[in-house]
């Protein structure tokens, strides 16, 4: 599979939709998440930690009673304090996803376990 078909279906989504509205706001984050695999990690990582942060923010913060009009996040978002804590979250995640964190193939398995697996896969044949 070429790198360039991988993608998350997720962009659509209310969450994906505010990442890459902070992400083309920001060009740093662009300038460190240029590749694709890059892209998808940034994307993957930031979705479950700006969903995590903006749950935290909604329990710790008084909303107005929903009234219709914008979102809970969108009401969020108005505060600048809240706003500069999800950019932090975003920028956290573009430096981790840029230096290669997580990227040591500590998570690779080794010719061991692969010859392991074979053997209990043919096992099932």
């Amino acid at each position: 599979m070429d790198h360039d078909e991988v993608w998350i279906p997720l962009v659509d989504e209310p969450l994906g939709a505010l990442v890459s509205r902070l992400q083309e706001a920001d060009p740093e984050l662009t300038r460190l998440v240029s590749s694709p695999r890059q892209l998808l990690a940034f994307r993957t990582f930031a979705y479950i930690r700006v969903g995590i942060l903006l749950g935290r923010l909604l329990v710790e913060d008084e909303l107005e009673r929903y009234d219709g009009g914008e979102t809970w996040v969108d009401a969020l978002l108005q505060e600048p304090a809240h706003r500069e804590k999800i950019l932090r979250e975003l920028r956290a995640v573009a430096a981790e996803v840029a230096s290669g964190a997580g990227d040591d193939g500590a998570g690779v398995p080794d010719d061991g376990a692969r010859e392991r697996f074979r053997a209990f896969a043919r096992g099932l044949r």
